[in-house]
């Protein structure tokens, strides 16, 4: 069986493109380096055909596929598991812009398109697409659309759901459906992109989605803002919105730790406040002149200080500074790796419910784990926090994550859905947080999504073990 699947996988992509020696961990093993696992084969298609056929090839042997974008997911759902029986697919080889539409304000990308490229195109024509995350320079927009990223312009512009107006998918047995629409309005039945999009490759494979653009704002301003509490951030984006509208575009939140950890571990980066319990970046694009953005951003932080939600502000005086600001904020990850191992939580609650959340779960865990360091951070504006938990000063990251990861896990879980919030926001459910799904969803919400993976791959090849 092993002998006529390769030979069909090769006939498909080509042999220099059927992957079964030497090292393939750039494949197998995950941004964060917590699962590594071992393919049958690496294949790595260049059109749509070609996945098709890959797909085919697949299921005609019984084998399991894992499609995988810019291998920069952090719960574990696009690397194959140990077993060395699963394919895993590749799509960095379909890397091209299709078609823009200037005129209608659309992009029409292949799946293994970076993010970074698809923004660069879309500027090439004065125009913007707007998600931006830290990864946008390695993750795919296939990626980006499978596990409906989010980013750090949600407030604004919506996640990838809401950037996305149509789908070119290879289904279960190895069908195209060519959803490439670029139409805004199209109530012709089930919506069938929103269906695939979020579901992590288990219903099947996106090989292109034509995507919405915008036009570039005139003007971009950011700053920072100190606050003594998250009720006064909270209070600081409650007034943002009211003097600025849809001119803000960014609200993001960095605890003291997270910003110490960045301080301690990029000590080249500036930081244009001093120390604060909480600091707020946020940012607005406009489409009046900067003089005039800049007057009415002013505006804003002065009346945040006389109102008393910030003790201090630092606006960026060049497009350097605001580089700059973004960096500390884009840092935080890479100081939580350089410090070790941690347990992270993607999660999502009512922006009004973020202070009492926060305070009632640092409490608890402190309580249950003297000593432990929360890393707090996120996208305030839209109610997704980052909120990790790093082993205390002195102890084995490694050996806290192993030992405590799951009674620290229940700790915030409970929390966040005593809040009526979410276990997952952006990162999606991968193989890392499927138990905590399947033991927190509602039933009979698991019922309808079981309903629909065994009505679209009732043989389960389509990465097993992932989100069910």
């Amino acid at each position: 069986m092993r002998g006529s699947l390769f030979a069909a996988l090769r006939e498909a992509v080509g042999a220099a493109q059927v992957l079964t020696d030497g090292d393939l961990s750039a494949y197998e093993l995950d941004w964060r380096r917590r699962w590594r696992g071992r393919a049958l084969a690496v294949v790595r298609p260049a059109s749509t055909a070609e996945v098709a056929a890959v797909v085919r090839a697949c299921a005609a042997a019984g084998v399991a596929i894992v499609p995988q974008g810019g291998n920069t997911g952090l719960v574990g759902g696009g690397v194959p598991d140990a077993s060395g029986t699963q394919v895993l697919l590749s799509l960095q080889r379909m890397n091209r812009v299709r078609a823009i539409d200037t005129a209608n304000l659309t992009l029409t990308a292949e799946a293994g398109c970076v993010l970074q490229a698809v923004q660069a195109a879309a500027a090439e024509q004065g125009l913007l697409f707007p998600l931006s995350l830290a990864a946008e320079g390695s993750c795919t927009i296939g990626g980006n659309l499978s596990t409906n990223a989010g980013g750090t312009q949600v407030l604004r512009f919506g996640n990838a759901r809401e950037l996305c107006l149509g789908l070119e998918v290879v289904s279960a047995d190895g069908e195209v459906w060519d959803g490439l629409s670029g139409l805004r309005k199209d109530n012709t039945g089930y919506d069938l992109r929103d269906l695939f999009i979020g579901s992590e490759g288990t219903l099947g494979i996106i090989t292109a989605a034509t995507l919405k653009l915008f036009p570039q704002p005139a003007a971009r301003t950011t700053a920072l803002a100190a606050c003594a509490t998250l009720a006064d951030g909270v209070a600081l984006l409650d007034l943002a919105r009211a003097r600025l509208g849809a001119a803000l575009t960014g609200f993001e939140v960095m605890g003291r730790f997270a910003l110490d950890l960045v301080a301690r571990h990029f000590p080249a980066l500036p930081r244009p406040l001093p120390g604060a319990p909480w600091t707020v970046l946020l940012e607005q694009s406009d489409t009046e002149s900067e003089a005039a953005a800049r007057a009415r951003f002013e505006a804003l932080l002065g009346a945040a200080l006389e109102a008393g939600c910030i003790t201090d502000a630092a606006v960026a005086e060049s497009l350097a500074q605001s580089h700059a600001m973004w960096q500390l904020r884009e840092a935080i990850p890479l100081a939580q790796a350089e410090e070790g191992p941690n347990v992270k939580h993607d999660i999502a609650l009512p922006v009004s419910s973020i202070p009492a959340f926060v305070a009632a779960t640092d409490a608890a865990l402190q309580a249950r784990f003297p000593g432990v360091r929360l890393v707090d951070f996120g996208h305030l504006g839209d109610g997704n926090l980052h909120y990790n938990v790093q082993a205390p000063e002195g102890v084995d990251a490694k050996r806290f994550l192993a030992d405590e990861e799951h009674a620290v896990n229940k700790v915030v879980y409970d929390a966040v859905l005593a809040h009526q919030g979410s276990i997952s926001a952006e990162h999606g459910i991968g193989a890392l947080k499927r138990d905590e799904l399947a033991a927190r969803k509602a039933p009979v919400a698991l019922k309808l999504m079981r309903a629909i993976k065994q009505a679209l791959d009732p043989q389960g090849r389509m990465n097993p073990g992932r989100v069910l």
